[in-house]
């Protein structure tokens, strides 16, 4: 099983809930998970920033396995580059276009 979730949300509440869930399926051994991916875009990038709000929850998460891609074009539009993210986090052109292309191979859709 696959799963793409769609970090999006500007509500800090809300982003931790995405975090969580997604740290719930990888833990969850009744659950065969072969890989989860965290897309963020719009507001929903900021926990993937270096020094934001959840970005001790991101560094855990990747190194629990767990990857992470932030939309470019968000990047763009609030000034910021990959150098601003938490280490590992990769970038994609477009958020849109990246949970299409995961979705299109397979993943499971989920935004909390």
């Amino acid at each position: 099983m696959r799963t793409a979730f769609h970090l999006v949300q500007e509500d800090e509440d809300q982003q931790a809930s995405v975090l969580t869930i997604a740290e719930n399926l990888s833990n969850d051994e009744t659950a065969d998970v072969e890989d989860i991916v965290v897309v963020a875009q719009a507001n929903g990038v900021r926990p993937v920033t270096a020094g934001g709000t959840h970005s001790d929850t991101v560094e855990s998460l990747l190194d629990a396995g767990i990857s992470f891609r932030a939309c470019s074009n968000t990047l763009d539009t609030m000034d910021l580059d990959e150098s601003d993210l938490v280490s590992g986090v990769e970038t994609v052109s477009s958020g849109a276009t990246e949970l299409t292309r995961l979705q299109d191979d397979g993943y499971a859709y989920i935004r909390p």
